[in-house]
């Protein structure tokens, strides 16, 4: 199987760490994402291994895009009813540059129309277009002329985790912490700490590696959207999502603590684990940041270290903090 993993641009190399310690091949890295291909077992595991992922596409056919009549034409001879039933709901969305006289709104317009055209032409009934709850979306990229028509297989953004508090103000989002603490050659083997822990993202990430837990294990059925696609293997895709589960560990090697001078904070951060499931497998207290003290003779410290409207607007408050924070490490 062809596929892309996208990614922000920043976390590209631990995303390709990623995928090659998952043994994918042909890894070919891109601008905000990585091409490469996999087995329908691989496929279905990445799902729900990758951390650093925003989305996995699954490339159908590239086909040549220099006018709108074009995009069209190619797009309606494509076997549309062969990788999905014409009872789910449909939508595309477009991406890549606007060369070529092509908007993103002609590269939509004409690929989903000769995608209904292609289930007409065959004496298929003709699916609805369904922007609100679409179980199937199909990614037109466009690119010097070439249009690259890929299936989102993801469903909702792989950042979702579905552990997440509302309610705190600047939340790193998971899939960059994830990225965090892979530069930060974290395994889970060594004692972690986040003495700022605000809502808890970074600390419940190093839980779920440290007891080497797939961060959508969770996931109901039918949120993946490769689930609506034809071809969908349910029973390799449970007997994956079994043997992902028991790979994980009753328990961490290691401590695993959060804290905040916020308590409100604290609770957030408690509440999202619990919701992830790493609760009981981690350390929670209220502090200052100069008052913390090592957990283990050797470990790692990672924290998103407060900046900007956070830490006042006098220059003294900013460098007092920091000079604290610097004693205190």
């Amino acid at each position: 199987m062809r596929l892309i993993a996208t990614c922000p641009e920043e976390a590209k190399p631990a995303l390709v760490a990623e995928l090659e310690a998952l043994g994918v091949t042909e890894l070919a890295p891109t601008f905000r994402a990585v091409l490469f291909r996999a087995t329908p077992r691989q496929f279905y595991e990445l799902h729900l291994r990758l951390r650093t992922a925003s989305r996995i596409l699954r490339v159908l056919r590239e086909v040549p895009a220099h006018t709108p009549a074009m995009l069209h034409s190619q797009v309606r001879r494509l076997h549309w009813p062969e990788w999905f039933d014409a009872r789910h709901g449909f939508m595309v969305e477009s991406t890549g540059d606007e060369g070529g006289g092509l908007t993103p709104k002609q590269v939509i317009t004409q690929v989903r129309e000769g995608v209904r055209e292609s289930f007409a032409r065959l004496g298929e009934q003709v699916p609805p277009v369904d922007t609100e709850g679409p179980k199937v979306v199909i990614v037109a990229h466009v690119a010097r002329g070439r249009c690259m028509l890929s299936f989102d297989t993801s469903g909702k953004s792989l950042h979702k985790r579905g552990y997440r508090e509302q309610g705190h103000p600047a939340p790193l989002k998971e899939t960059l912490a994830a990225a965090i603490l892979q530069f930060a050659g974290y395994d889970g083997s060594v004692a972690f700490l986040d003495p700022m822990c605000g809502s808890g993202t970074l600390a419940i990430e190093a839980a779920m590696m440290a007891v080497r837990k797939a961060p959508r294990i969770h996931r109901k059925k039918g949120e993946f959207y490769f689930e609506w696609l034809k071809g969908f293997d349910r029973q390799l895709w449970r007997a994956t999502q079994d043997r992902v589960r028991a790979e994980k560990l009753e328990a961490p090697p290691v401590p695993i603590i959060a804290s905040d001078i916020d308590a409100s904070y604290v609770a957030m951060a408690q509440k999202s684990a619990l919701k992830a499931r790493v609760e009981k497998y981690m350390t929670f207290a209220t502090r200052r940041f100069q008052d913390c003290e090592p957990c283990a003779e050797r470990g790692l410290l990672v924290t998103n270290l407060p900046y900007g409207d956070r830490i006042g607007s006098r220059e003294g408050d900013v460098r007092q903090l920091y000079e604290e924070v610097g004693d205190t490490l």
